[in-house]
């Protein structure tokens, strides 16, 4: 099982901007399915953006226009460019994949309705972004 780092994590105003960062701890150019999740105390995890085995990516409503997910091969290393943040988008951002492959076989891993958290078997401890209005 893969093992993911996030980084990149911290405190910024309205507006500004992070860039969160996941290292796996093997290649992931045979990943067919990863990206982000994020949580807020007391909700449930929810997922901001994917990206599959073609390299096709996709955000939730609350994401586009803002984020953008990309990665780096030879790094192992997915990021997320996170812009014009809101204090809305403060939470626990977790990396995760799912190992089985069967959302991105499926063709659901760039569908939002398929973001559950039950479908990653692989998840990374969390790095916590804070926006202050």
């Amino acid at each position: 099982q893969v093992q993911l780092v996030e980084s990149g994590g911290g405190s910024v105003q309205a507006g500004g901007s992070l860039r969160l960062s996941c290292a796996a701890s093997r290649s992931i150019a045979s990943m067919g399915c990863w990206g982000w999740f994020r949580q807020v105390a007391g909700k449930e995890r929810e997922g901001v953006a994917f990206i599959d085995g073609s390299g096709t990516a996709n955000y939730a409503d609350s994401a586009k226009g803002r984020f953008t997910i990309s990665q780096d091969n030879a790094k192992n290393t997915q990021y997320q460019q996170m812009d014009n943040l809101k204090p809305e988008d403060t939470a626990m951002y977790y990396c995760a994949e799912d190992p089985s492959g069967h959302l991105y076989s499926g063709g659901y891993c760039t569908t939002p309705g398929a973001w559950r958290p039950a479908a990653f078997g692989s998840w990374g401890q969390g790095t916590q972004v804070t926006v202050s209005s």
